[in-house]
């Protein structure tokens, strides 16, 4: 039948609502396979839904989900279930006669408020795991019902999905291969999947029925509809229907799926037999629906709802193909609280009756002691990137350690994370951005090559390889054991090739039998030499490697796979990894340490290694920091390292003795100064920088007032917090000293004078000011600014402004002060300096811990005026301003800067930003200015009416963090996004920190 033929339109659905039900509304239509849907919003402020049956359906089928859903009500009274509305007669079911002659069968159910999951942006964990409550605790409310319909033939049935078999031939290639696949699984499960608990289920939780709550930060699951799917099945067939459609649209579909199947487990309890088929039954779900679309598109090609599911239905087949089906099962059983591994308590009281020497790995050697070596993330040991890079360099302090300890093996490192896997086969994009495999899952034997290796027990090769590249395992040998009735694998990896793959699958080795040597650094992976000994429970299909390293999300089931090999060994020293965990470093913080001191993040972050523009947490994740300007040319920057280290080595002192570092810093500085500013003198932070020019405008001028703008910030020493109106004007501050004087944030987009030509009505708020003051029979000692108004937002000055102001100041007598603490060193691009944007030239310029690269070093710049009226005899002495270790630290920063070019690629990739993010204005209006230069931007958000979205704003950068981007949030409203990376921020970091900005700026919390 043509399906012009069987639609229902609106006005038809309005007419059947008030006939049938006396129900006045307007009709919407809605999605739906089988029945006509609609929306009957009523004149009393009532809404409902009309189902419209096609042609000849089954009444009985009709009555079986009418008598369903009163059932459901009834047992399931904490449930929010679409209520069976009665009609004009008290039937539950009515009959209508259609334009073309036909009867149909009409339903009324009370409408669910909420939003179509569907149209839910994000879907992340908490509501996915919420999805899962909700499924298990409706088939929980179905136990006990059961009707004639529940056991009919049903193509959407999982049990019954082998018809699909009789369509392969609709597919070509790949997905006739993926389908096929799928199909074989579903036909070998059967004696046992048949036996699993049967009842009716809803059987169809897609993403067009699923209703969410309206809360779009933690919104949840309020209800299940359309249940003209419900059939008598597998119970864990709801589950994967549940899992099919939610983990849609997930790079990494098994970990989408895991809070939904912890989620059905809290309030349907899951048996294991049943989670050792739900990744059968998630494909099979799935090979249903791909099948029936291209079913469709001969059939009912003009019905686009029933293609809905296509092509995300594709995507997560493709990627749940390549999933080994016992590791899936392995994360289902983590997921609801069981060992993940089945085998696991087996195995550890099998260990637990037997004893290993490690001297029987290793019998040439002679020893059977360990000394623990920590190369984890936050190991001083393992030191810098580029130490345990030089494969020389950590061969050399492993033989150092081994002459300490020569009675003892130096090994260590199971589940440890460690940061030294650097090649991009042990990173991947996950469903947070990306992930990289830090978590090692053996122990290692640091040896020297050709120390040969020996078996601990009988075992049959199953894997002998060379697996040849970079930090891979080089000859690699995997055994399988059979001990009182238990399977499992021992993997000796980066042996070398020859002693490796001169063994053939199959062979027998015997307790104590030479396995091979270890390899040498060219043929191991390119490490230095040494065994890694990893046990496992399970091969999960692998027949040419197996993961010695884990992602940390994943650590705890494989660690169930992979059990602690000093099970077997027992030895004291080769104890766990161990943690502090964060929330015991919170607690004594809150206990020790000053109340004011705040933590960024709402749940807050621990940071332990720095790499260029990266900060690792301490499982080795990485997050891509756009806020650390004190790292300026990088964290831990491999040259400023070594010339810190190097200088610590030799002496630390004071600038009373001669050393001609302090000269070499002011040398490189002074290059990058204008001449009239000739002198300098150093200093620690940028608060000291500031805190030493006031005294200087003091020494130099007599006066002790000054001009500042308004939400400026210089410093938390007690004369700078007295000059900085983001402090004093802010919680706990008492307003404006005496002596200071703050006129408006020059802001040009939402402050007192906005648009172009802004720059003279904020200078006569400078005037006026400095008029304030003279008519207090005072003056001016100075006016301090910086070239762009960091705390303020990331305010750009007017151009002009600067150049008035200087003019106004000094006409009154006083001094000019830019603190570049945080725009200068380059950051600017366009010029080294931030008061160089606007050709002038200050009397004072302050610079901040950028110049130490995060090195406590800051210093004050002058002109060779102000310096001879401040040396009037009292000496300035600062104990460790300008020391040797500094001033190394610090010239070499500007060498750095120098050499590397980072002034001219500040320039390059902050210009792209900007026009990125300009372009992502226009597509989000809720991003009201971007604005700033080189790589200092800032991205104020706000409404159509020019208000601030503080909430979004943090929205926007907690989301962020969770996609392992770090920024954070400024601005006298805090709607202010800021950008001040890291010099060495790459093309590829921008182009990252858009898609995901584009990525969240799309979720439902920042529509406008």
């Amino acid at each position: 039948m043509e399906y012009s033929n069987l639609h229902i339109t609106t006005e038809k659905a309005e007419k059947i609502a008030f006939e049938i039900f006396n129900v006045q509304g307007s009709a919407k239509s809605l999605p739906g396979e089988v029945d006509f849907n609609f929306k009957i919003k009523a004149e009393d402020g009532e809404s409902y839904i009309l189902k419209v049956s096609r042609p000849g359906e089954n009444e009985s089928y009709l009555d079986f989900q009418q008598q369903l859903l009163q059932y459901a009500a009834i047992h399931g009274r904490d449930l929010i279930i679409p209520k069976v509305i009665l009609d004009k007669e008290g039937n539950t079911m009515s009959d209508i006669q259609d334009d073309y002659g036909q009867m149909r069968k009409v339903r009324l159910l009370s409408w669910i408020s909420g939003r179509v999951w569907s149209g839910v942006n994000p879907q992340l964990d908490h509501l996915r795991y919420s999805l899962g409550e909700h499924c298990g605790s409706l088939t929980h409310a179905l136990q006990g019902f059961n009707h004639t319909e529940a056991q009919r033939k049903f193509v959407w049935d999982v049990a019954q999905g082998e018809w699909t078999t009789n369509y392969l031939h609709l597919f070509d290639d790949e997905e006739k291969e993926i389908i096929s696949f799928f199909q074989e699984q579903f036909q070998n499960a059967q004696p046992e999947y048949a036996q699993l608990r049967k009842a009716v289920v809803h059987n169809d939780a897609n993403d067009n029925n699923v209703i969410v709550s309206e809360d779009l930060v933690h919104p949840k699951v309020v209800s299940a509809i359309d249940f003209g799917d419900a059939v008598y099945t597998q119970i864990i067939n709801d589950l994967a229907i549940a899992c099919a459609y939610a983990i849609m649209g997930h790079n990494d579909p098994l970990e989408a799926a895991l809070p939904i199947v912890k989620g059905y487990h809290h309030t349907f309890p899951l048996e294991e037999r049943e989670l050792k088929h739900l990744y059968m039954a998630i494909a099979m779900r799935l090979v249903i629906s791909v099948t029936k679309s291209a079913l469709n598109k001969i059939e009912e090609p003009d019905n686009t709802y029933l293609l809905i599911s296509e092509e995300p239905a594709w995507e997560v087949l493709k990627k749940w193909r390549y999933i080994p089906a016992d590791y899936a099962y392995f994360s289902f059983r983590e997921a609801c609280g069981y060992t993940a591994h089945p085998q696991e308590n087996r195995f550890a009281r099998w260990a637990g009756k037997t004893a290993f020497s490690i001297e029987k790995l290793f019998p040439t050697i002679g020893l059977n002691e360990i000394h623990t070596i920590d190369l984890s993330v936050s190991s001083t040991w393992l030191g810098h990137e580029k130490d345990y890079n030089d494969l020389d360099y950590f061969q050399y302090k492993i033989n150092k350690l081994q002459s300490q300890y020569p009675s003892k093996i130096v090994a260590g490192g199971y589940l440890e994370p460690r940061p030294v896997y650097t090649t991009s086969s042990y990173d991947k994009i996950g469903n947070k951005g990306r992930e990289s495999r830090t978590i090692h899952l053996g122990v290692d034997f640091w040896l020297p090559a050709a120390t040969t290796v020996h078996a601990l027990l009988d075992g049959e090769v199953v894997v002998a390889v060379n697996d040849a590249g970079e930090k891979e395992y080089g000859g690699m040998v995997i055994l399988k054991h059979k001990e009182d009735g238990l399977e499992f694998y021992s993997l000796y990896g980066h042996l070398s090739v020859e002693s490796a793959t001169q063994h053939k699958l199959g062979d027998r080795i015997t307790s104590g039998q030479q396995i091979g040597v270890l390899g040498e650094v060219h043929e191991n992976g390119n490490w230095v030499p040494h065994l890694h000994f990893q046990v496992m429970l399970s091969l999960l299909e692998y027949t040419e490697d197996f993961p010695g390293v884990a992602y940390f999300n994943q650590r705890s089931v494989w660690a169930s796979i992979c059990p602690d090999p000093n099970l077997l060994f027992k030895s004291d020293a080769l104890g766990h990894y161990a943690e502090v965990s964060n929330n015991e470093i919170i607690a004594y913080r809150k206990e020790h340490l000053g109340k004011s001191l705040s933590l960024q993040y709402k749940v807050p972050l621990k940071m332990v290694r720095g790499a260029g523009q990266y900060l690792m947490d301490q499982y080795g994740q990485k997050y891509l920091d756009t806020v650390n300007n004190v790292a300026h040319v990088g964290h831990e920057h491999p040259a400023v390292v070594t010339a810190g280290q190097e200088q610590m080595a030799l002496i630390n002192t004071n600038s009373r003795y001669l050393h001609e570092n302090i000269n070499e810093l002011a040398k490189e500085l002074l290059e990058t100064l204008p001449p009239e500013l000739s002198v300098l003198h150093f200093v620690n932070s940028g608060s000291e920088a500031n805190e030493l020019a006031i005294r200087m405008v003091k020494a130099a001028t007599g006066q002790r007032d000054i001009i500042a703008s308004e939400v400026g910030y210089h410093g938390n020493s007690n004369r700078c917090i007295d000059i900085s109106s983001y402090k004093f004007d802010g919680k706990g501050g008492q307003g404006a000293p005496e002596h200071t004087h703050i006129f408006p944030l020059p802001d040009a987009f939402r402050g007192k004078y906005r648009g172009n030509n802004t720059a003279l009505n904020y200078a006569e708020e400078v005037k006026k000011q400095l008029d304030k003051i003279q008519a207090k029979g005072r003056n001016v000692g100075a006016f301090i600014i910086e070239p762009i108004i960091s705390c303020g937002g990331q305010i750009e000055l007017p151009e002009g402004f600067l150049t008035k102001a200087y003019e106004m100041v000094r006409e009154a007598g006083g001094l000019c002060i830019s603190d570049e603490v945080q725009v200068g060193c380059g950051r600017m691009g366009k010029t080294f300096w931030g008061f160089q944007l606007h050709n002038v030239v200050p009397d004072i310029v302050t610079i901040g811990k950028p110049l130490g690269n995060g090195h406590p070093l800051a210093a004050v710049a002058c002109t060779p005026a102000v310096a001879e009226k401040f040396a009037n005899g009292m000496e300035y002495f600062n104990t460790f301003g300008g020391n040797p270790v500094s001033c190394a630290i610090g010239a070499e920063v500007l060498k750095v800067v120098k050499r590397e070019k980072l002034q001219e690629h500040a320039y390059k990739i902050g210009e792209f930003l900007k026009a990125e993010l300009r372009e992502l204005a226009v597509d989000f209006p809720i991003i009201g200015d971007v604005r700033g230069q080189g790589l200092f931007l800032g991205i104020e958000l706000v409404n159509e009416t020019m208000e601030p979205l503080a909430e979004q704003t943090d929205y926007l950068a907690n989301r962020m963090k969770e996609h392992g981007i770090l920024m954070s949030t400024d601005g006298p409203d805090h709607n202010v996004l800021k950008i001040k990376p890291p010099l060495v921020l790459t093309l590829e970091n921008a182009e990252e920190l858009v898609f995901y900005l584009r990525k969240v700026l799309k979720e439902d919390f920042m529509q406008l």
